[in-house]
């Protein structure tokens, strides 16, 4: 079995969706895409040790503020980080790529663009007319 490219994924059309070779091809992604999450939190963490003292006040707040954006990338990195997490259970229990509301395939190419998806675009979209509906 060779391994999968983005354009194979792209090119496929048969009819066995989700099969071993997507299921590899997905979670080597989401592996990746962990570890490099995880290489960002590093470097995070050791160049907010490397503070350096500086005098000026107007120097002091530019880097407090270059340090509250890089925290709150990685916020937002630790959140995605747990979608992964999860998304790689899903693929060990063997309901990867299906709507968690209809349980449909979600499609390749949506997996492609966002291998955490766990809705269709259609589902997607119904969730969030119903949350621009209520939050009004």
């Amino acid at each position: 079995m060779a391994k999968l490219t983005e354009q194979d994924i792209l090119n496929w059309s048969g009819d066995d969706y989700m099969n071993a070779d997507h299921l590899e091809f997905f979670k080597e992604r989401l592996l990746q895409m962990q570890q490099e999450l995880l290489g960002n939190a590093n470097a995070t963490a050791s160049h907010l040790q490397e503070q350096e003292a500086t005098p000026d006040p107007a120097d002091r707040a530019t880097l407090e503020e270059e340090y509250a954006l890089e925290l709150r990338t990685r916020d937002r990195e630790r959140k995605l980080l747990q979608k992964i997490q999860s998304t790689l259970r899903l693929i060990d229990d063997g309901s990867y790529g299906y709507c968690e509301d209809t349980g449909e395939p979600i499609g390749l190419k949506r997996l492609l663009a966002r291998p955490t998806a766990t809705l269709s675009v259609e589902a997607q979209e119904r969730r969030e007319r119903m949350k621009r509906q209520y939050a009004d």
